[in-house]
């Protein structure tokens, strides 16, 4: 008895499930289901990088010259393929394209959730890192808009511990490690409308420039 032509593609599938690997099943959902390329990143480790510069000014936290991009809309199959050439690779999101970051401290950034809750106010996703950061991720144009918004709003000159991220940066995506000090996690994972169409910055920026003033 032979095999039929659709069993033959079940267990090519299954073949590559077992051997896809956590990372390539995370790049895929990134990339297939949410919609972000990802970049793979250097890694550090005992306070080196892996780029091998002895100086590097980012170690374990910016992409790898060398490595190619999974873009945005890659399946699953594919996505982890191509993340296999680069095996312990961080994973990285570049910022400006599908969104961009606003970045305060952590538990400005949770006091802030809270309160957007209370008041109804939309959020997307939201990471942390093992630094004490919270990562918003919003419209893109944020960081080019920040300072109009903030003068607009009467915080310009508040001294505020909030920092915005846009195009030509990345940002290390869960569950990778950031520089040696331990994974990145999701405050509020990202959800299929959230991913899509994150909230304007506008809609969020007056909650944290509040909280980061009272704080």
């Amino acid at each position: 008895m032979g095999f039929t032509i659709g069993g033959i593609r079940e267990m090519r599938s299954g073949a590559r499930r077992r051997h896809r690997g956590a990372a390539g099943t995370a790049v895929g959902e990134y990339t297939g289901l949410w919609g972000w390329a990802v970049t793979p990143g250097a890694r550090a480790e005992a306070g080196s990088c892996s780029c091998g510069e002895p100086a590097c000014p980012a170690p374990g936290a910016h992409p790898l010259d060398f490595a190619r991009e999974v873009p945005a809309g890659t399946g699953l199959d594919r996505a982890s393929d191509a993340w296999a050439e680069t095996p312990g690779a961080a994973m990285l999101l570049p910022v400006g394209r599908a969104f961009d970051v606003l970045e305060v401290a952590e538990q400005v950034g949770r006091r802030a959730l809270v309160r957007m809750e209370r008041m109804g106010l939309p959020s997307g996703p939201v990471a942390v890192t093992p630094t004490g950061r919270a990562q918003f991720l919003v419209a893109p144009g944020a960081a080019a808009e920040l300072p109009a918004l903030l003068y607009r709003m009467g915080w310009d000159d508040a001294g505020l511990d909030l920092r915005a991220y846009g195009p030509g940066t990345h940002i290390t995506a869960p569950p990778s490690d950031l520089g040696g000090l331990g994974p990145v996690r999701w405050l509020r994972p990202p959800l299929l409308d959230t991913a899509a169409a994150p909230p304007r910055a506008r809609l969020l920026l007056g909650t944290l420039a509040y909280v980061c003033h009272r704080s």
